[in-house]
């Protein structure tokens, strides 16, 4: 099939950044994008072919918009998956696959995926209901602290909380959920797996994710990790053992821990580009997103190494500013060595909300955390 300069058209799920990060490559291939989103204002509505309003968890929607093309992928998982397999039945490339989206929407079939195919995971319970949770409290059953984390749709720290008393779980959200054991991690890490239809498979390099304590979403994401070499073996091995077992076509981020005797545990997995992979797109000699397009294609995948160390810094907005959003010192920290800001095209800015990234490249790894940290001080994400 030409995809080239051609009448292919390739439809993608969710207008949000990483597709406007995709979308990059798609224009770099001259390659036919439809875009379907439920906002106006989706950051990728300027850079599709064709955009699509419509509500990704109406079927409807997803069944008729996926009619109209040849190959179609996400960029968020939250997507009506009996649309999707409405769609395959009828000879649709879909990728992911909505069985493995059935598999990874919910937290609890996710966690017993991992079970069911002997992936290291950390012990949990499952819950229909939250009130569920406070009996096995009172009856033993469960001990603090442990992480809550809803069932359905949560996102970037949202649907997850430790919890270390009852009164913790006042104000969640009362359906399905799971509870899962603390674990005391020394570092938690990443790899992204790449697959095409023909069974080709590539790693990129493992990575560490260092938290934002308060709102639970990655602040800095540093290439390589800093870690003992045996220990990269064993996360590496881990995420090929968790992409074998999904079988998926395109990109799997394995979000792992790394104990403190380096036992690796699986966290979590998205079937897509991740918030791990941005620093791919300067420091990689192939990005995350276009290894993404080159997996769902069908084609030859590129080379994963890094070319040089790299540094990702979320921009999240600041605390205590809503509104039209105003970037403060952009400019000094174009100012420093090796660093490139990437900005989402989000209009609006909340508290903790993803607005943008910066990534720093360097030879010297410790370096590029240096200037991460100055890049992390000096920008703000504020609002007229």
């Amino acid at each position: 099939m030409n995809f080239f300069s051609s009448n292919f058209k390739l439809g993608i799920l969710g207008g949000g950044q990483l597709g406007k990060m995709l979308l990059n490559d798609t224009r770099k291939f001259d390659i036919y994008t439809c875009v379907l989103d439920a906002s106006n204002e989706a950051p990728c509505k300027i850079a599709s072919n064709e955009f699509h309003l419509g509500d990704l968890m109406d079927f409807e929607a997803v069944y008729n918009f996926g009619k109209q093309v040849d190959v179609l992928t996400i960029e968020i998982e939250n997507v009506n998956v009996d649309a999707l397999e409405a769609l395959e039945k009828e000879g649709k490339k879909v990728y992911p696959s909505s069985q493995t989206l059935k598999r990874i929407q919910n937290k609890a079939t996710q966690k017993l995926f991992y079970l069911d195919h002997n992936l290291p995971t950390a012990a949990f319970s499952r819950f229909a209901y939250l009130s569920e949770i406070e009996d096995a409290v009172n009856n033993g059953g469960l001990a603090f602290p442990f992480v809550w984390k809803a069932a359905q749709f949560g996102y970037d720290g949202n649907g997850v909380k430790v919890v270390r008393k009852l009164s913790d779980l006042e104000g969640l959200p009362t359906g399905e959920c799971i509870a899962e054991n603390l674990v005391p991690f020394k570092n938690e890490l990443a790899v992204i797996v790449a697959r095409n239809a023909s069974g080709e498979i590539k790693t990129f390099p493992v990575v560490e994710m260092e938290f934002h304590p308060e709102a639970n979403q990655v602040e800095y994401v540093i290439c390589p990790a800093r870690i003992p070499e045996a220990v990269a073996k064993k996360a590496v091995e881990v995420a090929l053992n968790t992409s074998k077992a999904f079988n998926h076509v395109g990109l799997l981020a394995v979000e792992m821990f790394q104990t403190q005797n380096d036992e690796i545990l699986i966290n979590e997995v998205a079937p897509r580009p991740h918030n791990s992979g941005h620093q791919t797109i300067e420091a990689s000699f192939t990005s995350q997103f276009e290894q993404h397009l080159r997996a769902i294609l069908n084609l030859p995948l590129g080379r994963t190494d890094s070319k040089v160390g790299g540094v990702m810094v979320n921009l999240v907005g600041a605390e205590g500013f809503s509104g039209n959003v105003v970037y403060e010192n952009i400019e000094s920290i174009m100012n420093l060595d090796g660093v490139t800001p990437h900005i989402y095209g989000k209009k609006q800015t909340r508290p903790f909300r993803k607005m943008g990234h910066v990534t720093i490249v360097n030879e010297d790894l410790n370096e590029a955390r240096r200037i991460a940290e100055e890049v992390k001080k000096t920008i703000k994400v504020i609002s007229e």
